[in-house]
């Protein structure tokens, strides 16, 4: 499935932080917190001015981002998380 995202949103696909194993303590997927940096991978045209002129966005795809906890809305693509939120949202460009 392709989903290209609208106006001044981005497409993120999060990036799962690798499991560290200390002791013999299994945490459950359910108990984990969510991971907060991802890539982009799609992006709208750009934020639209009320003059009509259009300002595109900074982030590009390829873009490691950080973004908060509860930013955004989940969707699940061809059975990977992802985030669609607004650039301004995004917190920070990772490299």
């Amino acid at each position: 499935m392709k989903v290209k995202p609208l106006h001044d949103r981005i497409l993120v696909q999060r990036i799962e932080e690798k499991e560290q194993k200390r002791g013999s303590i299994i945490i459950p997927d359910t108990a984990k917190e969510k991971p907060m940096e991802g890539k982009v991978m799609a992006v709208g045209a750009g934020r639209l001015e009320k003059d009509g002129k259009r300002i595109p966005l900074e982030v590009k795809v390829g873009d490691r981002v950080l973004f908060g906890k509860y930013a955004g809305t989940e969707i699940k693509i061809d059975d990977n998380d992802h985030v669609i939120l607004r650039e301004d949202e995004v917190l920070g460009i990772i490299g």
